[in-house]
């Protein structure tokens, strides 16, 4: 059997962190306090659900999908002031957005995402003088 490609579903809970994802008809969902707890478990929680097909999985082959209050909660380096004047979006907007005040349309999460990626792009490029 091919070894599916997983993207498991992240989402910020008032105490921790949970997560979720459905391949075919399997469910697997786990949850943890911090986020690398809940990392060892979705890997635990994974190789449990393939064990029997004789298929493990390392923590780098599971993909992680970020609703806004998670990411910015896991990824605080990026500061929502500077990403709202890179995107030109407005800082209370963004704030509200990633608070979970107020749910972005797919074109405004789409917006931020290509803000984030563009960043990210930008640091893997840079280099320093020694």
């Amino acid at each position: 059997m091919k070894k599916p490609s997983i993207k498991m579903n992240v989402i910020k809970e008032d105490s921790g962190y949970s997560a979720h994802v459905e391949i075919g008809s399997d469910f697997i969902a786990t949850q943890g306090e911090t986020f690398q707890e809940l990392k060892d478990n979705i890997l635990e929680a994974v190789n449990l659900a393939f064990e029997t097909k004789g298929i493990i999985y390392a923590i780098d082959e599971i993909k992680f999908q970020y609703d806004l209050e998670s990411f910015f909660a896991f990824y605080k380096v990026i500061n929502a002031k500077a990403l709202s004047q890179r995107i030109g979006m407005n800082q209370s907007l963004l704030s509200q957005y990633i608070k979970g005040i107020k749910k972005p349309s797919a074109m405004q999460t789409k917006r931020i995402l290509q803000g984030v990626q563009q960043i990210g792009r930008e640091l893997s490029e840079v280099s320093f003088l020694l």
